[in-house]
């Protein structure tokens, strides 16, 4: 789906929907084109996740340390403020990864301009130095920071409502994975809409977009409002199944590194 999401919302009118992408890409490129551009965040979705979860850790402790009254859990709000703090931290990782990754998916059959992840680096860095790498890195955050204080306000909201419903305070395998499904969806609720703008300036020709504010009113324009939600469908069917086992792995790690040393916040 990621190859999905990053062709489609670029190639206005090619495209009818996300079956029709689907197939025309499979058809055109083979199926492994549905995976174009993976390398790069493949590589870096370990120490990215890591950070992001290192940030929220971070915020939470903040919050407590500075609290009236440390012995109140963190509310769902609160939760939401630590994410985005790790919305923040990762952004810096994240923003070159989609960068190389975009790039590379855009190239269709003939002659590709790149031949994989390093040569992107390599032509990006002489056309326009560090800075040409770490292009998209401001409405990548502006997408990441909110969209990370929702997906944790979310997990955690619906945490304590599977919790009032069952009256226990431990969870079962069905509800972590349902609330990191909702969490998902309630992340890219907020992102999808900057991550086209991003993805856009990402893999526009140099020199067409002054910055990211610019892409915002020639989208309007050539697509309407709907233009900034292209690519919901595949994101929404990847980010349930996704997430959920993205908590499922989070809560288990939380309950195997407490029971080899203890941690006082858990």
């Amino acid at each position: 789906s990621s190859g999905i999401n990053a062709e489609w919302p670029l190639r206005p009118g090619l495209y009818k929907n996300t079956w029709d992408c689907t197939v025309k890409t499979v058809k055109n490129e083979g199926f492994f084109a549905l995976y174009k551009g993976m390398a790069a965040p493949i590589v870096g979705v370990v120490p990215i996740f890591a950070i992001n979860f290192l940030g929220y850790s971070h915020g939470k402790s903040l919050q407590m340390k500075y609290s009236k009254n440390k012995d109140q859990p963190l509310t769902p709000l609160q939760h939401g403020l630590a994410g985005s703090l790790g919305g923040l931290y990762m952004t810096f990782l994240i923003a070159p990864g989609e960068r190389i990754k975009c790039l590379l998916q855009i190239q269709t059959t003939g002659k590709a301009k790149y031949s994989g992840p390093m040569d992107v680096i390599k032509q990006s860095y002489r056309e326009g130095g560090m800075r040409n790498i770490m292009r998209g890195t401001m409405i990548t955050a502006v997408r990441d920071m909110p969209a990370s204080g929702c997906y944790f306000a979310m997990y955690e909201f619906s945490k304590q409502s599977f919790k009032k419903m069952s009256g226990s305070e431990d969870l079962v395998f069905w509800q972590i994975l349902c609330a990191g499904g909702f969490a998902g969806w309630a992340n890219w609720a907020w992102g999808i809409a900057p991550d086209v703008v991003k993805t856009r300036y990402q893999t526009a020709p140099e020199g067409k977009y002054k910055n990211t504010r610019s892409v915002i009113p020639e989208l309007y324009r050539t697509e309407g409002f709907r233009g900034f939600f292209k690519g919901l469908a595949p994101i929404a069917l990847r980010a349930w199944p996704a997430n959920a086992c993205c908590m499922m792995g989070y809560e288990l790690a939380l309950k195997a590194m407490n029971y080899v040393s203890p941690l006082e916040e858990y």
